[in-house]
């Protein structure tokens, strides 16, 4: 018997270590985890701060391309997990049929699923932030975007943990501010032999609303491929990471056993 990989991917403004609990949890539970970050990503939140030169420049192209052979690489196909952004890549993926099975947790929309507002000025190109083709989140921001369901003493740990800038050109591929939206950021809805998919959304998520997680779930309604959904209340754009994580988790993971696939597998 051989254990089944799971590789995560994370999304703007998070860096791999947001995935460090679950990796240990779905470790506990005999999967492979794989929690691999972006193209010269370091080793810690707070040193892509301090050096954030690796981001800039940083598009929807090269994260699906690093991605797709990081996923191809395994002898036994993975299980893609995918937060925000990373949710559109493992959608396109999967999409491809590119793994065994997808997760997007509060994924980016993808094909031509509208994206929403930004509720924070985040697409700044003409000002300070963003001149290095970086735009960061304040404390303050990051609480109002991201963590908008904790208290603010938790949002400020998750952000000194995991928070990073996000690279305006992967911003523009995925259609903020007007932008034409790259054509990477699209799935095949239409794939009938592709692995299960589960779409996860947060009621209360203010960056990728539910309202979009839903619209997007309705674009896979003709297919026969197994697709579902789940939608967290009270929960924000944090759920991956805050301290509600595990409910999250251990959703996941009994989806997982629900749709026949399970941490050890005979696959060759």
């Amino acid at each position: 018997m051989n254990r089944t990989p799971v590789v995560f991917i994370h999304g703007a403004w998070l860096h791999a270590l947001s995935w460090e609990s679950w990796a240990e949890r779905f470790a506990s539970r005999g999967f492979l985890a794989f929690t691999p970050g972006w193209p010269g990503e370091a080793n810690a939140a707070h040193e892509m701060r301090r050096s954030p030169g690796p981001l800039g420049g940083l598009g929807l192209a090269a994260l699906t391309d690093h991605y797709a052979g990081i996923v191809r690489s395994f002898d036994i196909s993975p299980v893609i997990v995918g937060h925000s952004v990373g949710g559109l890549i493992a959608q396109h993926l999967i999409g491809a049929n590119v793994g065994r099975a997808a997760v997007a947790i509060a994924p980016a929309p993808i094909n031509a699923v509208p994206l929403p507002g930004s509720p924070v000025p985040l697409w700044t190109p003409s000002g300070a932030d963003g001149a290095d083709g970086l735009v960061s989140l304040s404390s303050e921001q990051f609480h109002h975007v991201f963590a908008n369901t904790v208290a603010p003493e938790e949002s400020d740990r998750l952000h000194e943990r995991y928070a990073v800038p996000a690279p305006l050109r992967l911003l523009g591929d995925l259609g903020c501010a007007g932008a034409v939206r790259s054509p990477l950021a699209m799935a095949d809805i239409g794939n009938t032999d592709r692995g299960p998919l589960l779409l996860i959304s947060g009621q209360e998520d203010r960056l990728v609303p539910d309202s979009v997680s839903r619209a997007v779930y309705k674009e896979y309604g003709d297919s026969t491929a197994v697709t579902d959904l789940k939608q967290f209340a009270d929960r924000g754009h944090s759920l991956v990471i805050d301290s509600g994580w595990r409910f999250v988790a251990d959703y996941v993971l009994g989806w997982l056993d629900e749709r026949g696939v399970r941490a050890l597998t005979e696959e060759r």
